[in-house]
């Protein structure tokens, strides 16, 4: 597979940190079901199971950036893909960060279930001493990822990537916990309170199902309101503001506004009441108008989509 050539983890860039954290949750997963089988584990195998559905949607995160990233460039623009897609991908991101999320919560809620089911029947015997061990290579991967994953996401600044950095913490997280509950058991073997060790497997898988539920719900929350186009209020605020100054300045009758925040893009349509007296002015002076308001919106980049138009109508507002 391209995308998993060495040469292309490069870790200033989105695509290169998503690459390697492929890579990485693959291994992580091969590693826990191997592991989990062989320790006869549910909690392990739910580890395995939860680090395949990560490797699948941070292949598609991948898959997301790389079209936004085409879409943006020129020379791209006439592919037939973009023709399809004139109005862009950024309403991809945030579908497929709903979509992760959800499917983390859906198979946490399942081993839920699963683990009240096996605390009903009497636990679940497993091998201790391999199941230490997973915990153990466990947790220096994953934290060693997650640390990695942050600190490139510092210069990057991607919601697909600090995604994937929770993933990598919540991971270590569960694998902290294994590790405490293997030890336990392992010290309670011989003992009076023997009789618990059956019961550690599908407890802890209980725990944390319901820590890995509670995680992804601020990024499935936010992707939700992408979806829906709910518009920001603090971007809304920055806009009326510059078009205040615009009508104020250049002696428009009034403005009307129309935000959204799709994923990483901002797509904002501004427009001018002009008086229907107002002299003529030469296509190019509206231009310039344009390049103004543009500039005070802020920095322009590949990410916002920007409309601005000038009209006598004000039912070309609505």
């Amino acid at each position: 597979m391209r995308f998993l050539h060495p040469a292309t983890f490069d870790s200033t860039t989105e695509q290169g940190v998503l690459r390697l954290s492929i890579a990485a949750s693959f291994g992580v997963a091969a590693i826990a079901v191997a592991f989990g089988l062989y320790a006869n584990s549910s909690l392990i195998i739910f580890d395995g199971i939860y680090g395949l559905i990560d490797v699948v949607m941070t292949w598609l995160s991948l898959l997301v950036v790389r079209l936004i990233s085409m879409s943006t460039n020129v020379d791209a623009l006439q592919s037939r893909l973009n023709q399809r897609f004139t109005m862009g991908f950024w309403h991809l991101e945030p579908i497929v960060l709903g979509v992760s999320g959800t499917l983390m919560i859906g198979a946490a809620l399942y081993a839920a279930v699963n683990a009240v089911d096996a605390l009903m029947s009497g636990g679940r015997e497993i091998a201790l001493g391999p199941a230490i061990v997973f915990a153990v290579i466990s947790i220096i991967i994953e934290s060693g990822l997650a640390l990695f994953v942050r600190r490139a996401n510092r210069s990057i600044g991607s919601e697909f990537i600090a995604l994937d950095a929770k993933n990598w913490v919540v991971a270590a997280s569960m694998s902290a916990a294994y590790l405490v509950a293997f030890v336990g058991g392992w010290l309670l073997r011989g003992t009076e309170w023997a009789w618990l060790v059956p019961y550690i497997d599908p407890a802890i898988l209980l725990v944390v199902c319901l820590f890995v539920v509670v995680a992804p719900l601020g990024t499935v929350r936010q992707a939700l309101s992408d979806i829906l186009l709910i518009t920001p209020v603090d971007l809304q605020a920055h806009v009326d503001e510059v078009a205040r100054g615009i009508v104020a300045k250049h002696g428009f009758i009034e403005h009307r506004s129309y935000v959204a925040k799709v994923g990483r893009g901002d797509q904002i349509e501004l427009f001018f009441v002009v008086p229907a007296n107002d002299p003529p002015r030469p296509l190019v002076e509206w231009d310039q108008l344009r390049d103004e308001i543009g500039e005070a919106l802020g920095e322009e980049s590949t990410d916002r989509w920007l409309t601005i138009m000038f009209t006598t109508d004000r039912e070309w507002t609505i």
